[in-house]
């Protein structure tokens, strides 16, 4: 939902710039420029200008029909990424966990309807698609989108509502903000979350809260795992209780980082 009321500072071509970038995606890695005007509202005029700006300036490329980032618009995440401490303190973490459970495990954190991959250990693919740092799913079909709308408020849930689009991707994705809001209040309760095969069928992955020194939810670690080789109650009974001690020791490692931080 946009909104309604605009700041005098607000510079809307920055704004319509983002939207053009942000119109690229896992599943629409190439668009036309009609493409890009549908998907951001904007006029083909304005979408164009957008877009050979992007060019000139190295985040686009193009063959005269199609449009593609290059990896040059990493760079706009990476001075956040690089200023965050959770990811240099996970690292180790999903090593030792990947290692223990035999399978690949990451830690994401909720940015608008979607969770983040701000890192990750892969220890075989079990997608359709790769997953990277920087690759974002729907936070509503995945463990970890669980457990991080579960750490929201009833206002900030709300808020995720109005932006979120319930899509079935499989025939196991929860699509009602009812049924949605019961899962998350069995997740709250229980402390982690397992999501079965709602982002992608055969995909099952559990996953667990990173909490601040305040007791925020501020990110999530996940594991995941191919249906047809790990049953429901072998993630629960053997992935569960590795996951929540790794969870444990990167929040007990956040807690100390940002003072070993400025000692440095």
């Amino acid at each position: 939902m946009e909104p309604t009321e605009r700041g005098a500072h607000h510079v809307q071509s920055l704004e319509r710039g983002l939207a053009v970038i942000r119109a690229f995606g896992a599943g629409s890695p190439e668009l036309t420029l009609s493409d890009v005007a549908r998907s951001t509202g904007l006029t083909r005029a304005a979408a164009r200008r957008f877009l050979l700006t992007l060019v000139d300036l190295g985040y686009v490329r193009t063959d005269g029909k199609y449009f593609s980032l290059t990896a040059r618009v990493l760079e706009l995440g990476y001075a956040f990424l690089s200023s965050m401490t959770l990811p240099e303190v996970a690292q180790p973490h999903l090593e030792r966990l990947s290692a223990e459970v035999r399978e690949s495990s990451s830690v994401s954190v909720l940015e608008g309807a979607d969770i983040v991959y701000v890192a990750r250990v892969a220890v075989s693919r079990i997608m359709t698609v790769s997953i990277n740092v920087g690759t974002r799913f729907p936070a509503y079909a995945t463990s970890m989108g669980h457990v991080l709308l579960a750490g929201l408020d009833d206002e900030g849930f709300a808020r995720y509502l109005e932006q979120a689009e319930l899509q079935r991707l499989t025939s196991h994705t929860l699509t009602s903000p009812a049924a949605l809001r019961a899962e998350l209040a069995a997740v709250r309760q229980q402390g982690w979350a397992l999501v079965d095969q709602e982002l992608e069928e055969g995909l099952r992955s559990v996953a667990a809260p990173i909490r601040d020194r305040q007791g925020r939810v501020v990110a999530a670690v996940n594991v995941s795992t191919h249906a047809s080789r790990t049953p429901r109650e072998t993630v629960i009974e053997e992935m569960v209780p590795p996951l929540l001690a790794a969870a444990k020791r990167i929040e007990d490692d956040l807690a100390v980082a940002p003072a070993q931080a400025r000692r440095g």
